[in-house]
């Protein structure tokens, strides 16, 4: 008579329900993080607002910034912060007038709200002598040229020019400056606005990252480890806070069955996006926005299908071997895989899984790899030329060559490559033991993936055309 005890040694087998249940909670989470995703704006960098600043001293003692705000941004938050409405109305009146066509878009709607744009910028962005450390009153300043809309990266910025007058504090040596900004502060949705400042005055010359809320200054001595240590810091937070980018290093994260496999496909988008993005940045290569925010979005569905083709690959592994027979890990026939399905046989039926799509019989070798790998890296090395630009078109720096300019090129690069490798060791630990727990989750993960990327694909496309 059966008693209903188990063997000490038996492994419980997980119920199907149960199994069903957790897959279809893993699902639905993905779900639900797929809606706040598409929630966001589809620009891949509308995160967080960007502001440009060329500074330069054409006479001593006189500061010009040539100032780069996103059109929409400023009449927007810059509007409200004015209680200027008719301000924030006309320009939405005149983007949609244009036809969403920047290159259409005139500096009439600044001209009409003259006051409500110098109120907000000129007390908010401020150029000051710094002696022993120490920062003297603000210089008064002034718009010293008529307003221009300018496109940076395929996106309208109403441009500035104004002039701090320091003549007073500034004798015939060159002294330095500290320029503050205090523009758009916690901008949602990405909480932070970042001003790229590229300044060139008496004492000194350099390229300096700031931030609103938690770096707003920087004085124009300032040593150049401090600033290549802000482009670290900006490179990092720009794939973390990225959403796209994270989509699409998690899409390689789900696919990547070994240590090998991500630590390849990683390398291979490495190298891709790291050459575009300098010459890119660079003005070497110059591909329009509304041809790459698709086209990461799309990169982006492209890899999760192709990955969530393989798990479909290993559930028919699940049901047939390459001889319709149940390979153990002793290699030796047990019978019909019919009679012992893999899935939900615990984590030697995954290892089992693993070796059949790891090694098939038939597929051709090359140099330890096989078609099918050769040819997921060739695919990601291509999707990360187009990353590369995108990165790139995020920094928006827009100057003449110089070795100040490239190692901050590069510093913000490595910026990138280490939030990257964090996030690897991060995710894929846990997801290689999600897989062994629940083999179906990472197939529902990559279709969430997926359906984000095309959403964002088609957004994209309709935005830019």
């Amino acid at each position: 008579m059966r008693t209903g005890r188990r063997h000490p040694g038996a492994r419980p087998r997980t119920r199907p329900a149960i199994r069903t249940l957790v897959s279809g909670v893993v699902a639905l989470t993905g779900v639900a993080v797929s809606v706040m995703l598409t929630a966001a704006p589809a620009a891949a960098h509308s995160y967080a607002a960007t502001v440009f600043a060329d500074v330069s001293e054409p006479e001593r003692g006189v500061v010009r910034t040539v100032l780069d705000i996103e059109y929409v941004l400023l009449a927007t938050d810059g509007a409200r912060a004015m209680g200027d409405t008719a301000f924030e109305q006309e320009a939405y009146a005149d983007v949609q007038a244009s036809g969403r066509d920047p290159e259409k878009l005139t500096p009439a709607v600044l001209d009409d709200h003259a006051d409500s744009v110098e109120g907000y910028v000129l007390p908010r962005f401020s150029v000051s002598v710094a002696q022993d450390g120490e920062s003297s009153q603000a210089c008064p300043n002034a718009v010293v040229a008529p307003y221009e809309i300018v496109i940076r990266d395929g996106v309208p910025h109403a441009r500035l020019v104004i002039e701090a007058d320091c003549t007073a504090q500034v004798e015939a040596m060159p002294v330095p400056y500290r320029i503050t900004t205090a523009l758009f502060p916690g901008t949602a949705p990405g909480g932070m606005t970042t001003t790229i400042v590229d300044y060139d005055v008496r004492s000194g010359a350099g390229v300096a990252s700031l931030d609103t809320d938690t770096n707003p200054s920087m004085v124009t001595t300032t040593d150049w480890g401090s600033r290549m240590g802000e482009f670290l810091v900006l490179g990092a937070e720009h794939l973390l806070l990225g959403p796209d980018h994270l989509l699409f290093l998690l899409a390689l994260i789900i696919g990547s069955r070994r240590l090998r496999d991500i630590v390849l496909a990683a390398t291979a988008f490495t190298v891709a996006h790291s050459a575009t993005f300098i010459l890119a940045a660079l003005g070497v290569v110059s591909i329009p926005a509304w041809i790459v925010e698709p086209a990461i979005a799309l990169s982006i569905a492209v890899v999760a299908l192709w990955e969530m083709r393989r798990f479909r690959r290993a559930r028919r592994a699940d049901a047939m071997g390459a001889d319709g027979t149940l390979r153990p890990l002793s290699g030796k026939p047990r019978g019909p895989l019919g009679e012992q399905p893999l899935v939900g046989g615990g984590g030697s039926a995954v290892a089992v899984r693993e070796r059949i799509l790891a090694a098939p019989a038939s597929a051709p070798v090359v140099d330890g790899f096989t078609r099918g790998e050769l040819l997921r890296i060739g695919v990601v090395f291509a999707f990360g030329l187009m990353h590369g630009v995108g990165f790139a078109g995020a920094l928006g720096i827009d100057e003449p060559f110089s070795w100040d300019l490239l190692g901050a090129l590069l510093v913000f690069n490595v910026g990138i490559e280490l939030a990257q490798l964090l996030v690897i060791a991060v995710v894929f630990p846990l997801f290689v033991l999600l897989r062994r727990r629940l083999p179906s989750a990472g197939f529902w993960i990559a279709a969430v993936v997926a359906a984000v990327g095309l959403f964002w694909f088609v957004e994209r496309l309709i935005a830019g055309a």
